[in-house]
């Protein structure tokens, strides 16, 4: 089984900007919040989590097409493997999330970049962040304009969960990190 060591070992060894880190950070940290949900291993979902844009800053044009067989070849569990391409279904391939562990990274993926947007612009961060105030950002389509809404309404609809109660897992998830991937604020 995938540890959060390995994964960080794996990941780091191809990621080197800083940006890409910090959201390996908030994927990983959801993914932890969403297997304590769903009665899982949180440090093997915060590993697929923190490795699932394993080839992106080296091939953000053929993104997954270069994470299969490295991971494999370094002896990462083919299930584990399968998550992770399942996060680029519909975008970049056509491996379609079946389990929980695989619908919660595709949901989450996006997800977190339009929580990490409307943590920044409050004093405080993520830490007094609400789902209610998430929600107004969610429904403002030019905030965090890249974001796939339309995904991460997918996602949480495989997941039969609904998108504020998955949006709330994420926050209480990405809290406990929030010194490490930088959503304390700027008023302590």
């Amino acid at each position: 089984m995938l540890t959060l060591d390995r994964a960080r070992e794996l990941n780091d060894s191809m990621v080197t900007e800083e940006h890409l880190r910090i959201h390996a950070m908030n994927v990983m940290a959801s993914m932890g919040a969403m297997a304590e949900h769903f009665g899982e291993d949180k440090e093997h979902w915060m590993a697929v989590g923190y490795l699932h844009d394993y080839d992106y800053e080296k091939y953000p044009d053929e993104h997954l097409a270069h994470t299969e067989e490295p991971l494999l070849e370094a002896g990462v569990d083919p299930e584990d493997v399968r998550a992770i391409l399942s996060h680029g279904y519909g975008i970049c391939n056509d491996v379609e999330p079946q389990t929980n562990m695989e619908k919660s990274l595709y949901a989450v993926d996006e997800l977190t970049g339009i929580i990490q947007a409307a943590a920044r612009m409050r004093p405080h961060g993520i830490t007094d962040m609400t789902v209610k105030s998430f929600m107004k950002k969610f429904k403002d389509k030019n905030f965090a304009a890249k974001c796939n809404r339309a995904l991460i309404l997918d996602g949480c609809e495989r997941l039969g969960m609904e998108l504020r109660d998955v949006a709330e897992i994420c926050i209480g998830g990405m809290k406990e990190y929030a010194e490490e991937i930088g959503l304390l604020g700027t008023e302590q």
